[in-house]
């Protein structure tokens, strides 16, 4: 399965990581455009050196996922229409690259008949992520285990999976892995 992830799901550093965790099990193919990349460093520079360390995230990324950028065709961006103009990149390369499911946070920006009319589902990374866990509770689990315990090793203190998870705006998936006795 194909997978375009918006900026906003790769900004936040928990959320990012378990998405990345699960592509990385092997569970779907991630993609997204030189753009959203770039608007993730962007919006990094809100902390100190958060754009320098944004961006060698965004180099390790591209390591590890070689095909995973895609770039819009100008047709295809010509042809779309969102209520925010900027979001229609996003669309046109998750179109183009032939992504099932388009995950983002901001959903009213997308509108499903629109995205769907590009054979693609809409999805917020809670249902995404839940969907997968359904599929491979497992897997997945032990995704968000892995990136639970790394986000205690760095901050040295405990790290609750479900409070990690709801502000990680994974609330859904917080329940079900807590009711799974991880974390």
């Amino acid at each position: 399965m194909k997978v375009f992830l918006d900026a906003c799901v790769l900004y936040p550093t928990v959320l990012r990581e378990i998405l990345v965790g699960v592509a990385r099990a092997g569970l779907y193919q991630p993609l997204w455009s030189p753009r959203v990349l770039e608007e993730w460093a962007r919006a990094a520079r809100k902390l100190p050196d958060g754009e320098a360390i944004a961006r060698s995230e965004i180099a390790t990324l591209r390591a590890a996922f070689p095909g995973a950028e895609v770039r819009p065709g100008a047709a295809t961006e010509a042809r779309l229409w969102l209520p925010d103009p900027n979001d229609v990149h996003v669309l046109a390369a998750a179109s183009d690259a032939g992504a099932d499911v388009l995950v983002t946070l901001n959903l009213r920006d997308f509108p499903r008949r629109d995205v769907s009319a590009e054979g693609i589902a809409l999805q917020p990374p809670d249902a995404f992520l839940m969907d997968l866990w359904l599929r491979d509770g497992d897997l997945v689990g032990a995704a968000v285990e892995a990136v639970r315990a790394e986000a205690a090793r760095l901050s040295g203190e405990a790290m609750p999976l479900r409070p990690l998870l709801k502000r990680a705006r994974l609330p859904r998936l917080g329940k079900a892995l807590g009711a799974d006795g991880v974390g």
